[in-house]
């Protein structure tokens, strides 16, 4: 199975059997991803060498304005699209199987988990996983240590408050905080 086919059946959103070629598939990503990342964080590296390895990573060119401080990690990295401008702090973990878009100017503070996985929940079936995609608008700034889950979208110019866990999705220009987040304002 090429990338190009796996990323098409996990925008299905469809169930991933375990042990089907397309799980295999996920093995095979994940290992590569291991293999870049330890290179990522294993010593310094200019913004060059930092966007040299991201693109290594997402198989995609990032612009020159992308910028990110390791340690980084992520079981995949090849359904991970950023925008210019995108700056990803220190800790952040992906899981991006599902997909993760990051749109222009998107802030991501220390340690944010993105996540795009459920597994089922028959224990006799737990090991098959759903895809679903995170959606990470303009401007949008995600406070340290907040967690994102499978199938949300933030919306333009929201902000993510530290610590929040993230079930549903957020309009633009407000604020959410809390477990689960909920809008704790508007903006103007």
């Amino acid at each position: 199975m090429t990338n190009k086919e796996f990323l098409q059946i996990m925008a299905t959103k469809e169930r991933v059997v375990a042990g089907s070629p397309t799980h295999l598939k996920m093995s095979e990503l994940s290992q590569e991803a291991l293999k870049i990342t330890a290179e990522l964080n294993s010593s310094y590296h200019t913004p060059e060498e930092i966007r040299s390895l991201f693109s290594e990573l997402t198989g995609k060119k990032v612009d020159d304005s992308f910028r990110m401080f390791p340690p980084f990690t992520t079981d995949c990295g090849k359904n991970i699209t950023v925008g210019r401008n995108v700056f990803i702090n220190a800790g952040c973990r992906f899981q991006d199987q599902g997909e993760i878009t990051l749109g222009d100017g998107a802030l991501i503070g220390h340690n944010v988990v993105i996540a795009t996985l459920n597994h089922d929940l028959a224990p006799e079936n737990r090991a098959d996983i759903f895809p679903l995609p995170v959606y990470i608008g303009e401007n949008v700034w995600i406070g340290s240590n907040a967690t994102i889950l499978p199938g949300v979208t933030i919306g333009k110019g929201a902000v993510v408050a530290a610590g929040a866990v993230v079930t549903k999705d957020v309009p633009a220009m407000t604020v959410v905080g809390g477990v689960p987040a909920k809008i704790i304002k508007t903006l103007e």
